[in-house]
Parts: structure tokens; C-alpha cells; sequence
């Protein structure tokens, strides 16, 4: 049979289900045991008394509850915790690895370390913790004894709500340096979407366990996405819900991961262009008058036509859907065929509870702003906000605020100066961080703006697109300091190791996992102790300020870092909601409140019509204070934004251009995220190495997928080794041939290709972000982690 298009999603509906339909590759037994008997730092215990202490994995914002095994004073097993309500019981493989991440003494740092040869060499000297501190205090205090205490920044990694991670902005800031960034994740999308429709800054929440149709747009369900204890145990539920009280899934993918290959329904559209088939299936919807009229009539703004105050005619969302999207239209667009759009469509309006959900892979990497608005206005369109099985919209966990920050002069001053990375400016109004257009600020440059930079729990020389050019970034910052546990490839480059604990040997909370539906309000115990001279960073910091001195050190009132948290944790059981102490949290590892207030609809929305916005009025109040400094067709352009009109204020699909030569670069790089890999700052553990096939991972040599047609065109076979090339670089690889791999798209995964860490991760596999084009998503101003056009080169 030829692999046209049409065999390709023909794939989908066919075989598929029946080569797809076998467990995941979770060989975690007899082979392994038999390929670590020989490791040094494989736990062996000694004999002693069994315990077991129950604690929240920290190992990825999911905050799933774990319980891990004793024997004497050393932990021989993680499982996941069946009284815990996020995961019930289930974990994913990286959480159960995660004892390897703790005992291989060959990934960490085990003490404060100073640099003493050229960066790079790896020549350290030891040195006692004061010491560190001191050095790292007295150069701050330096930056702000000459007025520039805005050189100063910060890229940090941990969990946007956490303890931590407020920790470390407040030093920032306090400091006076306005330069706090965190590294891009899709909880940012989706905030901003919300945002921008519903005027709320509340948690992510997706009531998944009680929607009776999904359709994703993208999101790995079963590859890890969200929380992965939650995944795997709601998809145990749906299994087991009978066919009287099924879910039925719809998942927009342009390869057959695990989610595609047990959906319902697969669709595979050309990659970029989901929001077009979302504007298409709202289309379907608008026309049949399929849609919710009681939330749209009086709950909407921007759904029909309207005039505004100055009496000037805008067109409505309706409108423009119907003039613009149509099925045909769509498919032209898409790829995905007119019957189907409109059989999906008509699936989504006729179910009792759907959700549209948008993302990509785990969930981790920003998407596209337009898109996810798009599919957000689906949830719209069916009355889906704030409704059991739908989109909820919610207020932050009660946590107690810390005291303000009393700024001094110096502070002050420096605060009140431009972000490096232009995040909040007029052209990126809508950002808060933008790592690759820190990376251009330091390298349009002959010096570096930024004097001493500190890295937590964040390893951007490895995980952000276009590394090479964040590699010539750091060259030129004088001062690099990491609070990483790992010897990774970010931490290598500092001058200065100020090594955190790991995830079992420190105390730190999550607040919300992204997508839980519930508030809640997770807390990590030390399961043994400290096993190297490691220091938990939130002490590091707190002791940090008091030596700075002055109102840095006056805002920073707590001893240790589990004084600042407990200070938050006051605002629990002073809320009323649920009467908690800090011992009950300790003891149970988190807080919640298993209830929802679903159907309100009439003071919920914050935007400024406190109606959900298909017509976004702050997006036209950004567009029009950008447009003062420049002309608003100019304006327009620097934002990357071709549409014109009021649909440049709505949910549409927005083509997002490479700027490669397509004759030259005929194919599209898709990188792809697995569960049983770790992708992101954390290395993988060995273990998970051997659970991937050789058709994966061989030796040292990473497999890519590749469709068969494509393939033929290059004159490559399974197995064949050669080499993508991008205009950043080239990647040398192997092809695996698979038949759910989309023509004209290589699949790359994440999490290999290390040059950092031990044997057992350096050197395997390759690693996509070396080549990664980054191409700017419109409004947002996020890269584009999917767009990079690339050759196949057969060796």
C-alpha cells in the first residue's frame, strides 16, 4: 500500500489499534537487575528495620504522592501512594527511578565547589560554605555599591507558585534588579490565555475526570502530561467507567504517541496549524447553532457584531469563523478532511460534558497564544467555563502573604530599568520571561549587561532551543553561579557551586499542580539525610541576604527556609475553609478541598466587560499603547502577527513562518517527549535508559522516526545512519521506520544527547535543542519549539 496522506491517517482508524494497543515499555525487572549488579552506587543495604515514609515527588511540577521503603537509614524503593489524591496510587517511571537521581554519587555536586581553571576544564576546588556564601554576598554588595544592582539576574526553574521560587524573586528584587526570569512552560500559555478571555490569573484547572469527551489538542496524556500519577490513574477510571459512562478521546497529533494510539479518534494535522482545525470545528458549531445561547447571549462579549463607544462597526467572532474557517477551508489548511471536522464537531456539541484542551508532549514547553485561545473558545462556544467536566476557573490557594519588601534608594533605582529580555515591554507586553531574548541582549553586544547571574534548578544549556547561542551568552557574563545538585551542562560553565539538595533529602512545596481541578496544596518531606555537604538553596538564600545586609537582609525575617514556609501555610487554616495545622501537612504531605463551586457564570469574569472575552479588549489596549511608539501596521509585524482587522483581537490561526529556505530544508523537525525519559533540568535515570527499544536508543546512537515514504525519498533503510542539518547546526542519528510518524516530519525526542553528568549519560543519543530555529510565536513572543525546517543527509 502507498503511504500517501490519506494511507497515513487511514493508520489512525486501523492498524494502529491493534499494533499500539500493548503495555508501555516499562521493562524495569529481570534485565536490569542483571545489567546494575555491578554498579558502585547501586543501593545495597544492610540489614535493618523496614520503615516507610510517605512524601510529595518533586521531580516535575505533577507533585504526585510517593511512599518510600526503608531499610535502616537507607531508601530502597519509591512507589506511588494510594491514599494521595492526585495520583491514587499511580506513579510514572522517572518518580520510581527516583532513588537513582539521590544515590549516584558520579551526577553530583557534593559540596560547594570554586572554579579555578578556564571555564570548562573542570578544575574545582572545594571550599567551606561560609566562604562560598561570603563570595557570592560581597560581589552582590559590590553591583550595588556602584548603583547597578540591575546586572544582577536570576533564571530559575522551580514551580511558579512555590515557596521557592517566590524565595528567589524576592531576592531579586529586593536586591534591585528587576531581572528575574524562569524558564518557559506551558502553564505561562495557558495563564495568558486565560488572561486574555477571562481575566483571570487564578491555577490551571481541567475537570478531566468528568468530562465525557476529550478533545486534545496535542496534550500526552499517557506521555507524561500534567501530573502523570493523575494520567495514568483517571485513564485506569475511564477503563473502568463501561462503555454506559465513556470518556471518548480525540487526540490532535501528528504522530502516534501512546495518547494517539489509544484515543478514540486520531487526527493528524500538519503541524502548526491546530488552531485552524479548532476555528474549523467552531465554525461547525457557530452554523448548526450548536452553540450554548444563554452563555453566549448574555455571558459573552465580541460573539456577534458591535459597535463601541466612538460608534465604529466591529465585526463579531461568529462572523469572522463563518467568512473564514469553513470546513473546506480548514482542510485545505490542515490536511484533516471535511467529513471528519465536521463529525468531530458535531460529536463535541452533542456531548453532555466536553473539553478542549491544549499542549503539547508533557506539557512543558510554551505553545502557541492563538492557539490555545482558540481551543479555549471551544470550552466558550459549548458553555464548558467553570462547569463539572469542563474549564474551572479558580482563585489562588489561601495561602498568607509575606510582609512587602521595603526597598532602599539603590533598589529602587535599579528597578525602575528595562528588563534584559524586554519581557512587559510594549512589544512583549503579555510575557513576563524571555530567556532567548536575554541570550540576544547579551550577545548584540561587545560586554554583557548582566554581572553575576544565579541558576536554580534550571539547566538552559540543555533544555532551551538554539543552546549554542545561550552557551556564547554565558561566555560573557562574568560571574555564574548554579545551586544545581548535578554536575550538568550549565553548572559545568559556573565559576561558583552552591549545590542544592535532592528532591528525598529537602523539605519544598508545590502549590496547584498545572490542570488539578481542585486547590491544593503539596509538601515534600526529607526522606533521609543530606548525604553530601549539600545545602537546601532556600537556607542558602535566606543566609545570603542577611550578609548582603541592610533591607535586603530585613526582608528576608525568617532563620531557615521551613520558617518561610510555614509562614505561608498560617493562610491554610486561616482561610476557615479546612482547619489545618503544620504538623497535619508535615505529617500527610498536602491540604486540599475536593470541591468546586461549578455554573457560575456572572461575577467569575475579571475582564474588563466581566464577560468572557472572544474579542480580547486587553490585547487592544496593548496593541493600541504599542502603536504610540510605533504605526499600528508596524506594529503589527514586530509582533509577528500577519492577520488584520478585529480578528487580530480573537482566537484564529496565525501562520508561523520559519525563516529557512524550504527548498533547502524540505522537512520539518518535530521533537517529541517520552514518559520514560526525562526531558527536562533532571538527567535520566540509567534505569529509564534501559526501557527504551533498540530502535530507540542503541549503544550510543539515538534512533529517529521516520515515515517510510520519506524515508524511500532519501534512500534510507531502518537502521540507516545520517545527519539533519538545520541553519544552527546538524545532528548525527539513526532512522527507525514508522508508519505513525506524519510524511515530511522527523520525530526527535528529547532528554538524551547529554555532554554533562556520568558514562551512563554522557554521550548517548543527540539532543534536538542544538538545532532548533527559533522562530518567535506572535503576541506572545515565546520560540516555537516546532517549527525548525531541516535536510535528511543519508551517511
Amino acid at each position: 500500500m502507498e503511504l500517501s496522506r490519506r494511507n497515513f491517517i487511514k493508520f489512525a482508524a486501523g492498524g494502529l489499534g491493534g499494533t499500539m494497543l500493548s503495555p508501555l515499555p516499562w521493562k524495569l525487572i529481570d534485565d536490569i537487575a542483571i545489567w546494575t549488579q555491578n554498579w558502585s552506587w547501586v543501593p545495597v543495604p544492610a540489614r535493618g528495620k523496614f520503615s516507610y515514609i510517605k512524601t510529595v515527588c518533586t521531580l516535575c511540577p505533577g507533585a504526585c504522592g510517593i511512599e518510600v521503603r526503608k531499610v535502616g537509614s537507607r531508601a530502597v524503593k519509591i512507589e506511588g501512594r494510594s491514599d494521595y489524591p492526585v495520583n491514587q496510587g499511580a506513579i510514572c517511571p522517572l518518580g520510581m527511578a527516583g532513588l537513582q537521581i539521590l544515590y549516584n554519587g558520579g551526577i553530583r555536586w557534593k559540596a560547594p565547589m570554586k572554579r579555578v581553571g578556564p571555564r570548562g576544564s573542570q578544575e574545582w576546588k572545594e571550599i567551606p560554605w561560609d566562604e562560598a556564601i561570603d563570595e557570592l554576598a560581597i560581589r552582590i554588595k559590590g553591583l550595588r555599591d556602584k548603583g547597578n544592582p540591575e546586572k544582577l539576574a536570576a533564571i530559575d526553574g522551580n514551580q511558579s507558585r512555590s515557596t521557592m521560587a517566590l524565595l528567589i524573586k524576592r531576592l531579586i528584587n529586593s536586591i534591585g534588579s528587576p531581572n528575574y526570569m524562569f524558564m518557559p512552560r506551558e502553564e505561562d500559555t495557558h495563564a495568558t490565555a486565560n488572561f486574555l478571555m477571562q481575566g483571570t490569573n487564578g491555577p490551571i484547572a481541567f475537570d478531566l475526570e468528568n468530562a465525557d469527551l476529550i478533545l486534545s489538542f496535542g496534550c500526552g496524556l499517557l506521555d507524561g502530561w500534567g501530573a502523570p500519577g493523575r494520567m495514568l490513574s483517571t485513564w485506569r477510571q475511564w477503563a473502568n467507567n463501561g462503555k454506559k459512562h465513556k470518556t471518548y478521546l480525540v487526540q490532535v497529533d501528528p504522530r502516534a504517541s501512546n495518547t494517539a494510539s489509544k484515543a478514540d479518534l486520531w487526527l493528524a494535522p500538519f503541524p502548526g496549524t491546530e488552531a485552524a482545525l479548532a476555528m474549523g470545528i467552531a465554525h461547525v458549531i457557530i452554523k448548526g447553532k450548536l452553540y450554548h445561547k444563554k452563555f453566549i447571549e448574555n455571558h459573552s462579549f465580541g460573539f456577534y457584531d458591535w459597535f463601541d463607544e466612538k460608534g465604529v462597526e466591529h465585526k463579531g467572532f461568529s462572523k469572522i469563523v463563518l467568512e473564514k474557517y469553513s470546513p473546506q477551508m480548514v482542510e485545505n489548511i490542515t490536511g484533516i478532511k471535511r467529513r471528519v471536522i465536521i463529525e468531530v464537531a458535531k460529536k463535541f456539541a452533542s456531548a453532555h460534558a466536553p473539553i478542549a484542551i491544549a499542549g503539547k508532549g508533557k506539557g512543558t514547553l510554551p505553545g502557541s497564544l492563538y492557539e490555545f485561545m482558540a481551543v479555549h473558545a471551544l470550552n466558550a462556544l459549548k458553555g464548558r467555563v467553570n462547569k463539572e467536566g469542563g474549564s474551572l476557573i479558580t482563585d489562588d490557594v489561601p495561602l498568607a502573604q509575606w510582609s512587602d519588601v521595603e526597598y532602599d534608594s539603590v533598589a529602587k533605582d535599579g528597578l525602575i530599568k528595562e528588563r534584559v529580555d524586554c519581557a512587559g515591554t510594549p512589544q512583549y507586553p503579555f510575557s513576563r520571561s524571555l530567556i532567548h531574548k536575554f541570550t540576544d541582549a547579551i550577545n548584540s553586544g561587545h560586554g554583557s549587561p548582566i554581572d553575576t547571574l544565579l541558576l536554580c534548578s534550571a539547566n538552559p544549556v540543555y533544555t532551551i532551543p538554539d543552546s549554542q547561542s545561550f552557551i556564547e551568552a554565558l561566555a560573557k557574563i562574568p560571574f555564574i553561579v548554579s545551586f544545581s545538585p548535578f554536575m550538568d551542562e550549565t553548572s559545568l560553565m559556573a565559576d561558583l557551586i552552591l549545590p542544592d539538595h535532592t528532591h528525598l533529602e529537602k523539605i519544598v512545596d508545590i502549590v496547584w499542580p498545572t490542570g488539578i481541578q481542585y486547590p491544593l496544596y503539596a509538601l515534600s518531606q526529607p526522606v533521609v539525610k543530606p548525604i553530601y555537604r549539600t545545602k537546601h538553596s532556600g537556607d542558602v538564600i535566606i543566609s545570603l541576604a542577611d550578609r548582603i545586609g541592610g533591607q535586603v537582609a530585613g526582608s528576608f525575617q525568617w532563620t531557615n527556609f521551613e520558617e518561610a514556609l510555614k509562614e505561608r501555610v498560617r493562610g491554610l487554616y486561616d482561610s476557615g475553609n479546612e482547619k489545618v495545622s503544620w504538623a497535619d501537612i508535615k505529617k500527610n504531605g498536602y491540604w486540599y478541598i475536593p470541591a468546586h463551586s461549578f455554573g457560575r457564570w456572572t461575577d467569575i469574569f475579571k475582564t474588563p466587560s466581566k464577560k468572557f472575552e472572544f474579542f480580547s479588549t486587553e490585547i487592544e489596549l496593548a496593541l493600541k499603547a504599542y502603536s504610540k511608539e510605533k504605526s499600528f501596521d508596524n506594529a503589527l509585524i514586530n509582533l509577528g502577527i500577519s492577520s488584520k482587522g478585529d480578528e487580530v483581537y480573537m482566537p484564529h490561526y496565525e501562520e508561523i513562518k520559519s525563516g529557512a529556505d524550504k527548498k533547502e530544508y524540505p522537512l520539518l523537525l518535530f521533537p517529541m517527549e517520552l514518559i520514560n525519559l526525562a526531558s527536562g533540568w533532571i538527567g535520566n535515570p540509567p534505569f529509564l535508559n534501559k526501557t527504551l527499544f533498540n530502535h530507540q536508543l542503541k549503544r550510543d546512537d539515538l534512533f529517529v522516526e521516520v515515515n517510510p515514504k520519506t524515508a524511500s525519498q532519501y534512500r534510507l533503510k531502518e537502521g540507516s545512519k545520517a545527519i539533519i542539518r538545520s541553519p544552527k547546526g546538524e545532528l548525527k542519528v539513526r532512522i527507525h521506520l514508522f508508519d505513525g510518524a506524519m510524511p515530511g516530519v522527523i520525530f526527535v525526542p528529547f532528554g538524551l544527547g547529554h555532554t554533562a553528568y556520568d558514562k551512563h549519560l554522557k554521550g548517548k543519543g543527540v539532543n534536538p535543542n542544538k538545532i532548533i530555529d527559533q522562530v518567535e510565536d506572535p503576541l506572545s513572543g515565546q520560540p516555537v519549539w516546532w517549527n525548525t525546517r531541516v535536510e535528511l543527509i543519508k551517511i
